[in-house]
């Protein structure tokens, strides 16, 4: 129980740090800065701030001699895990303000639980079902936004945040599945995927170059506060989390779930910080459905 709690706490610490993703992206759309060019930051400057992490106690020697047993699997998840998850999401996020992308967002939580046959276990059903409250919630603030009168283009919309949805759970988990065994800490593991997305990132930035220019000063001053705030210590703290429940899908599906609580942040902030209009009642009401499913999924623990 001890490890559940604090693996909760990393959780919803993870959420309020993540949240600064959807509000900082947000912040550059409003901008005009090119999407693709927010993603390549992200990871550019989150590798030498991992690598910082690392320099003590010659924390790289078990990252590279695990990569280099297993390089192909280390290359594959942390593009999937990486590049499919924020390179997606850095193009939903122009549909609308900022607690509208973390809303949606919000689906990676049953596509972690369904994803769970694919590693030996089955799914767990009563955590689905709590799972599928949060999607309801969701889709209430959804309605909200139609009836606002709010454009978007709903199939690139679902396209893009299904990608991005399904690959972060399951390049963590599969990298997960890769080191076990290695010795690696969550730091360590982090580092990693993100080194061996960089090919990935590399043909992002050659595309975004030719298609944009250079990115500007202020987009890049934000992507440094995401790949602070959202890439390392987010990140850093969900795998941690993760990490504490890996042997047990149940308790994991209701950390994966702390993740809604990037909503709640993000409405907040999106208010205060770029003015985004305040949800109207059935968007609080979409709010309030979310937080009954995490309270849930964690009485179903």
């Amino acid at each position: 129980m001890k490890d559940f709690a604090k693996a909760i706490l990393f959780g919803i610490t993870g959420a309020f740090f993540f949240a600064f993703n959807f509000i900082l992206i947000r912040s550059m759309n409003l901008e005009g800065g090119y999407y693709l060019w927010t993603a390549v930051l992200r990871y550019l400057f989150t590798l030498p701030l991992m690598a910082l992490l690392l320099i003590k106690g010659n924390g790289f020697r078990k990252v590279f001699q695990s990569i280099s047993k297993k390089s192909v699997k280390w290359f594959v998840w942390s593009t999937v895990g990486f590049g499919l998850f924020y390179a997606p999401l850095s193009a939903a996020a122009i549909y609308g303000e900022s607690w509208f992308t973390a809303a949606v967002w919000q689906f990676t939580i049953v596509a972690g639980v369904l994803l769970t046959p694919l590693f030996g276990k089955r799914i767990p059903v009563k955590n689905l079902l709590c799972s599928c409250v949060i999607v309801a919630g969701i889709l209430v603030m959804q309605v909200s936004k139609i009836r606002m009168g709010v454009q978007a283009d709903w199939p690139m919309l679902i396209l893009t945040m299904g990608i991005a949805a399904f690959s972060y759970p399951l390049g963590n988990r599969k990298m997960m599945q890769v080191t076990e065994g290695d010795g690696l800490t969550t730091v360590q593991r982090v580092f990693g995927m993100t080194l061996c997305s960089m090919p990935f990132w590399g043909i992002c930035a050659v595309w975004s170059y030719r298609q944009a220019g250079l990115p500007t000063a202020s987009q890049c001053f934000q992507s440094f506060l995401i790949a602070l705030l959202a890439g390392v210590v987010a990140t850093v703290l969900f795998f941690a989390a993760t990490d504490l429940m890996r042997h047990d899908p149940k308790k994991l599906a209701v950390v994966e779930a702390t993740q809604s609580g990037e909503v709640i942040f993000t409405v907040v902030m999106g208010v205060l910080i770029l003015k985004d209009g305040m949800p109207d009642g059935m968007a609080l009401a979409g709010i309030g459905i979310i937080v009954v499913g995490m309270v849930l999924n964690s009485m179903m623990a």
